[in-house]
């Protein structure tokens, strides 16, 4: 059962009063502030996003309150320094979203998500005031992600490919030259030309709709399934892993593609 916008508020009301009494009477919350806050905000962000990659909802639930925590944390110390509060938190947020959505609040008209993505980017410009399109993507954001950022940014103002079969072609040719590269023998040039691989590999995944950084996560998870398994049965069965040729592992490889597609 769901609760009623009044319960959602009454509990918003009362994290924000245990927020004040932590940072009147804890030792520890009384210590922190906005740089130690930082890397811990990072943690529960990477924890929220595995127990989505995970489906588990309870575990979602659980992850969001803890950087809805951080979010009063930070209003908190906000506050004290008289810069903002949650209010004003809360209300920029809100303007925001009004103002960039002229399609809801205004009579702008769009045709498709495409175009509500163009002129979000182009409200962003102005905003800002940024003199840059890629001005806005933070330089500490993860490689893979901060490769997606730059590239549906740069394509919101119309500097894309037209057909995902020019983009493949252009993952071919960056392999290519990957692999002549290779034959040279010069790292440098090879560790440049893979990362030219793996660009165009990320924006080949934004053609045909695919998000590259759920998807190597969800690879990820999967090999460790099932390596976990391989472990697991050799245990059982008393086997030292050390001691398997690859063949060997390979059997118990092949019967985890059962238990973890």
């Amino acid at each position: 059962m769901m609760n009623s916008r009044k319960d959602q508020l009454t509990a918003i009301d009362r994290l924000l009063t245990i927020m004040d009494e932590l940072r009147e009477q804890c030792p520890w919350d009384k210590k922190q502030t906005l740089e130690s806050l930082r890397q811990l905000t990072i943690e529960e962000t990477y924890e929220l996003a595995d127990a989505i990659i995970a489906n588990d909802l309870e575990e979602i639930k659980k992850e969001l309150g803890d950087l809805l925590l951080h979010i009063a944390f930070y209003a908190k110390i906000g506050s004290e320094k008289k810069a903002f509060d949650i209010g004003d938190v809360a209300t920029a947020i809100s303007e925001k979203l009004i103002h960039r959505h002229p399609h809801i609040y205004g009579d702008v008209k769009v045709a498709n998500e495409e175009e509500v993505k163009q002129n979000w980017e182009q409200l962003k410009l102005k905003e800002k005031g940024n003199k840059s399109v890629l001005q806005g993507v933070p330089n500490s954001l993860p490689s893979l992600v901060k490769a997606q950022r730059i590239q549906e940014k740069v394509a919101a103002v119309g500097f894309d490919w037209e057909e995902p079969a020019q983009v493949w072609e252009k993952v071919q040719e960056e392999l290519s030259e990957l692999n002549e590269e290779i034959k040279k023998g010069n790292k440098e040039r090879i560790e440049a030309e893979f990362g030219d691989v793996l660009f165009s590999m990320v924006n080949y995944a934004r053609f045909i709709e695919v998000n590259p950084e759920n998807a190597l996560a969800k690879t990820n998870q999967k090999f460790k399934n099932r390596f976990e398994y391989l472990e697991d049965q050799t245990l059982k069965k008393g086997i030292d892993l050390n001691q398997l040729s690859l063949e060997e592992m390979d059997v118990f490889w092949e019967e985890s593609k059962k238990y973890y597609r």
